[in-house]
Formats: structure tokens, C-alpha cells, sequence
């Protein structure tokens, strides 16, 4: 826990923003906190974090993913695990409150790369293993939400905010394919993501990116930075995400 929780403190102030540990949480700016639980499979460098929006309110919107990690040693490997996180989940998270165009891209309900009735924040989509290029190039390229928006509608079932997480790769004839929103795996849209047509190589090779889908931002401005104004979310969408892809790799 100790580990997992000074990473999270580590990890946030990459995004610019001071976390410090209270307990069994981890305390943001305003009302914002991670939560950590204890992960529900086998195995070492799984990590369960939940980025509550307002802390304290018992209905208040929660956005939970578990990442795992790889590494020598199980505290390497928990150290990876929030690292992934923050990099795509907690950035879009950031986004979302902030709305500045730094840490994800913006689409809204009905637009390129959204879907209807929801404002979609996408955060960087991490690329890893090895020859990992051509997969890249192809995600950058390509909008996964709308591909599977059909069979991602029906699941969303908080009111606020709902996450939607991508996992595939892997190597031709040894291929994962996975959608979950709110942390449970969606089928259907699993067989979409799969049939998308994203290189299979030779080697092994992975994308995770995390999607949230907002019902209205607006309600969440002043969360974590309180008085200072909100900007235009309507740039031109998908610009930047090829950018913070590059520097990821």
C-alpha cells in the first residue's frame, strides 16, 4: 500500500498537481483523492485505483482502473503499474477538470471521435513492447471510441462520468482484445475493438488508452482548482494526441 500510494504522490506531480498521503487515501487539490484497494486476481504488479471527484459525498463520481505493471521486483512492478495509470487514466482524468488541452483531447457528443449525448476526453495512448512502431503510427491515426461506440452505450451507467478502457496487441495468432467501461469487460465491444483492422506483427507488442465520458464537464468545474476560469474545449480535436503518444514511446 505504502508503495502504491507514494507513487500515486510521485506520479501526480508529473501532471503538475501536489498529491500527499491521509491514510488510506491519497488527497488531490479540492475535492479530488485516489483510493487504492486490494486487487481481486493473482499475480504481483496489479494496482486497483479509484480517482474520486468529490470526496466526502457518498454518490459522488468515482473513476476506478487497475493497471498492471512489469518489472524485476514486485515494488518495480507496482512503481510501472501506477506509472501506466497515470500516464493514460489519470491524465484524462486531469483533463476532464481541467479542460486546458494538455494532458488529453476533447471530443464532443456527436463530433469525430466521440459519441452521442457524451463529451468524450481521451488521455495518451501508451504503446509498449517490442517493434511497437507500426502499431503506434496506427493508433494515432485511428478514433477506437467511435469503432465500438454501439456496444459501449448500453454499459454506461453512471449518470456523470463513465471510463472506458482499451487494451490490445500482442502478436499475430496470439491476440488480446479487450473493452471495459466502469472496470467490467463489455464483449461485444471487445469483438469490435478485435475486428479492427491494427497491425499484427511478428513480435509482441500492446496499446492501453483510457477514454472518459462525461454527461456535462461544466458541473465539474472548480473541483480541483477553484476560481480560476474555464477554457474553450473547442479546439480542434485530435491534434495533440499524436504528439504525447510520440513522447511516450
Amino acid at each position: 500500500m505504502k508503495v502504491i500510494q507514494r507513487s500515486v504522490v510521485r506520479e501526480m506531480a508529473c501532471l503538475g498537481l501536489e498529491f500527499r498521503v491521509e491514510g488510506s487515501v491519497v488527497r488531490g487539490p479540492g475535492t479530488t483523492a485516489v483510493a487504492v484497494r486490494e486487487h481481486g486476481g493473482h499475480g504481483g504488479g496489479h494496482v486497483d485505483l479509484g480517482y474520486a471527484l468529490r470526496l466526502g459525498e457518498g454518490d459522488g463520481p468515482v473513476v476506478w482502473d487497475c493497471s498492471v505493471g512489469l518489472g524485476r521486483t514486485e515494488e518495480e512492478q507496482l512503481q510501472n503499474a501506477v506509472r501506466m495509470w497515470r500516464t493514460t487514466t489519470a491524465s484524462a482524468v486531469v483533463e476532464l477538470l481541467e479542460g486546458r488541452g494538455l494532458h488529453g483531447d476533447h471530443f464532443a457528443p456527436g463530433t469525430a471521435g466521440g459519441v452521442a449525448g457524451w463529451h468524450a476526453v481521451q488521455g495518451p495512448a501508451c504503446v509498449f513492447g517490442f517493434r511497437s512502431g507500426p502499431l503506434g503510427d496506427w493508433v494515432a491515426e485511428h478514433q477506437l471510441l467511435p469503432a465500438v461506440a454501439d456496444a459501449v452505450l448500453p454499459f454506461l451507467t453512471d449518470p456523470a462520468v463513465n471510463g472506458v478502457k482499451f487494451f490490445f496487441g500482442g502478436r499475430e495468432g496470439d491476440e488480446v482484445a479487450e473493452v471495459r467501461v466502469n472496470g467490467e469487460p463489455v464483449a461485444a465491444a471487445s469483438a469490435a475493438l478485435r475486428a479492427l483492422p491494427w497491425p499484427r506483427g511478428e513480435r509482441l507488442a500492446w496499446v492501453r488508452c483510457f477514454v472518459l465520458l462525461a454527461a456535462d464537464p461544466e458541473r465539474l468545474a472548480g473541483i480541483e482548482r477553484a476560481g480560476e476560469p474555464r477554457p474553450d474545449r473547442r479546439g480542434a480535436p485530435g491534434t495533440a494526441l499524436l504528439r504525447r503518444w510520440l513522447q511516450q514511446r
